[in-house]
């Protein structure tokens, strides 16, 4: 059943968060671990339902998987595995297309029906996964059943990609580990998730290249071994927790280990009149009074927030930022640069009296107003949209409901606690009838 965020707004929240792993990390390594016979044992696992989706997925194959959930630890190993087809995959969730690979590398058939579904922030192409595959060798037929077959081992593969999709990277990688040969993937996206399963791939044996960069070679290896691995802290949750700390007045510390990836994230922060503490256990913001937004020194142009590809500024993060900028002082631009469906959600910010304009389908201006009022919200089925409507509420004082917030705990198994424990005034509910 969804559930809805009731917030009872206007605290300033403080404390200290400990984040959890990336899931858009731990996703693709879990598809990963198909590419051998050996244990892999994966630690620092959100305990999200996507992660439950495909473990249960193993399970149903005939592989044997140990999740601790307390432990954050997922112990896996396919030997066992013994198919000649497969005919379905874990339903409602983007990632099953990246398990098209290693299962063919497995079982050399794939008799599925269409449900590589994810979030509602555009379409999702499953073309380029196909023609991924194409380049490895496997033959595809595309119909009312889809149907993928691979004779032998993938042959090697030189791929230009048409933009630098994680997904399709990762499945290019994943294919190439065990190409017989050297593979090269030219513009290819370098997420911290891409490069955590690069280095996870490494772990079990694979030569992998250029990791961090957008041009990948890999020497494809006779096999893959087990591995122990760490899912890396989501940057994603790190900088949500920070921006909420900022925009409710308060002092939040994060505890992270991935600083390397904060410099341009810390600096969009900045831009409010934020200090980012980088300390030896994380970061940490202190909001010594209103927000400011900095004028830029070319004054007839607006100061902007532009996302695309890493090492852009990461697109899933410009709705906590949208929600900081309806409360600063000043006016900004925000430009997203992948999704055409990015904004679809501001009637609803505008529920609570923002002061937005709708430039075209990529792009907003907010001007910032401290006569917000509470509102009940329609949250769309993405969730850091949902959270950015969170995050306006909490600065309210009175309720505010955001309601078909369910989503969010695909992304962070413990939002609510994690709230409660900065001092939050939130609660799940069951959505309005």
């Amino acid at each position: 059943m969804s559930e809805s965020l009731l917030v009872r707004g206007g605290k300033s929240l403080s404390g200290t968060i400990q984040p959890s792993g990336n899931k858009n990390a731990v996703l693709p390594i879990l598809c990963a671990t198909l590419l051998t016979d050996e244990p892999v044992t994966i630690r620092n696992v959100p305990d999200i339902t996507d992660v439950a989706k495909i473990v249960g997925f193993f399970e149903t194959i005939g592989s044997s998987v140990a999740w601790d959930r307390e432990a954050h630890t997922i112990e896996v190993c396919h030997a066992g595995v013994a198919l000649d087809v497969v005919d379905s995959l874990p339903p409602g969730m983007r990632s099953s297309v990246m398990l098209f690979g290693p299962l063919l590398s497995r079982v050399g058939q794939l008799n599925v029906t269409d449900d590589a579904t994810g979030c509602s922030l555009g379409a999702r192409e499953v073309d380029p996964h196909l023609d991924i595959l194409e380049g490895f060798g496997a033959s595809i037929e595309w119909g009312d059943r889809r149907v993928l077959e691979l004779t032998g081992p993938f042959s090697t593969s030189e791929h230009w990609l048409d933009y630098q999709s994680v997904t399709t990277t990762e499945h290019f990688v994943m294919c190439a580990a065990l190409a017989d040969g050297t593979s090269k993937l030219i513009n290819a996206a370098s997420e911290p998730h891409v490069q955590d399963l690069c280095n996870a791939l490494v772990a079990m044996g694979a030569e992998i290249d250029g990791i961090g960069t957008s041009v990948l070679t890999i020497q494809g290896v006779a096999e893959l071994g087990g591995a122990e691995i760490r899912i890396s802290d989501d940057h994603h949750e790190i900088f949500t927790f920070l921006a909420i700390g900022a925009m409710t007045g308060g002092d939040v510390t994060v505890e992270h280990s991935v600083q390397r990836h904060f410099p341009l994230m810390d600096r969009v922060l900045n831009r409010f009149g934020l200090e980012v503490e980088s300390t030896p256990i994380g970061s940490r913001v202190s909001a010594s009074g209103p927000l400011r937004v900095e004028s830029p020194r070319t004054e007839n142009l607006l100061p902007k927030v532009e996302g695309a590809p890493w090492p852009y500024f990461p697109v899933d993060l410009i709705p906590p930022v949208v929600a900081l900028a309806t409360v600063a002082d000043g006016t900004m631009l925000f430009w997203n640069k992948v999704y055409e469906g990015a904004f679809g959600w501001v009637p609803e910010l505008m529920k609570f009296g923002a002061q937005v304009t709708v430039c075209d389908p990529h792009r907003i201006i907010v001007t910032g107003r401290d006569d917000l009022r509470p509102a009940a919200v329609e949250a769309p089925y993405i969730i850091r949209v949902i959270i950015s409507l969170f995050m306006v509420g909490a600065t309210i004082d009175g309720e505010s409901i955001i309601n078909n917030a369910s989503p969010v705990r695909r992304a962070h198994p413990n939002f609510v606690e994690n709230l409660r424990s900065l001092g939050a005034d939130v609660e799940w509910v069951p959505d309005a009838p």
